[in-house]
């Protein structure tokens, strides 16, 4: 599914939908009260965004645990594993496991490091830390009640914001901004832009900037490509391509999490022979994709890199000496 363009900016259909946002606001205040919070006892690091769709979070979670690691901490990442079938915890097999079973995210967070599935979030990252986790970074739970976080991230596209500020279904809010700056520690802004909310945050809430950089970029550099993506904003995906001089000559939009047919495969090999390009996807795309559809497929990859490297760093080694 894609957001709404109304979702974009303010207007006459956002106002005429705020009443309904306000049911979603009271849904979210009955689940919050009717759910005791429990901690797992090791730190407990939240990635998530307030806003549905496509933000960065998969790769701030890999940077945050390359940061943990390097503190000597053995970190988990724990999930929902949305689009996944396994209600868990279990823990994600990069090898065996599938994108039908545990979702793209987790799978791709499984090339990194120890990843688990859980539908109930609190079961999970106990299970993580019974399994040896001395740290957990807790993989879009902004909004979930049931674990307490030592230390939570927004992840912001500097290009999107939180759009037009409403939350839904008149806006892509998960809850009032307010709401959300209140259990953060610091907001990552990935991109160049800079969101008009950004300039009137507190003093309380510092922003870090980051960008998505490409690790194989030159694999695609000065080729034609057919992109196609399954992503939440595929736009970031196409642009990417573009500033390292891939020469895009199609491009083939899915809803998010989309899951690939054989004949939509077969389609896109097809086209993509017949412009003589390359065809190369996302990284989460390419989880979705079973092991023997993989063939002929590229994808690229990326990290992400900190404006100002320290300043994650050292809030996590604020939290860890917190205890």
């Amino acid at each position: 599914m894609r957001d709404p363009l109304f979702w974009r900016q303010d207007g006459l259909v956002p106002k005429i939908l705020s009443p309904l946002s306000l049911l979603w606001q009271a849904g979210a205040c009955i689940r919050n009260k009717s759910t005791t919070p429990r901690h797992p006892g090791c730190p407990v690091f939240c990635v998530g965004n307030f806003t549905v769709g496509g933000a960065g979070k998969t790769p701030t979670a890999v940077a945050l645990y390359d940061i943990l690691t390097a503190l000597g901490r053995t970190p988990h990442f724990v999930s929902r594993g949305y689009g996944g079938s396994v209600a868990g915890p279990h823990r994600v097999d990069p090898v065996h496991d599938t994108a039908s079973g545990v979702g793209d995210e987790p799978l791709l967070l499984a090339q990194h490091g120890p990843a688990w599935v859980s539908r109930e979030r609190f079961l999970g990252a106990e299970t993580a830390r019974n399994a040896g986790a001395d740290a957990i970074i807790l993989d879009d739970g902004l909004q979930n009640p049931s674990v307490i976080k030592d230390c939570s991230f927004a992840v912001i596209d500097s290009r999107y914001g939180i759009g037009n500020g409403r939350v839904m279904p008149a806006g892509p809010m998960r809850e009032t901004l307010l709401s959300g700056l209140e259990k953060v520690r610091a907001i990552i802004l990935i991109g160049d832009e800079t969101p008009a909310f950004i300039t009137n945050l507190p003093a309380s809430v510092p922003v870090l900037r980051a960008r998505i950089e490409p690790i194989n970029g030159s694999e695609f550099a000065g080729k034609k490509v057919l992109a196609f993506a399954g992503i939440g904003r595929p736009q970031k995906f196409y642009d990417t391509l573009k500033s390292i001089g891939a020469g895009i000559v199609a491009t083939n939009d899915f809803d998010d999490h989309h899951v690939f047919t054989t004949d939509e495969l077969k389609t896109l090999r097809m086209n993509a022979a017949r412009l003589d390009a390359t065809l190369v996807t996302t990284q989460k795309d390419l989880m979705r994709l079973p092991l023997e559809s993989r063939v002929g497929i590229n994808s690229l990859d990326i990290r992400l890199v900190f404006e100002t490297p320290d300043q994650l760093a050292q809030i996590v080694k604020t939290v860890l000496a917190d205890g």
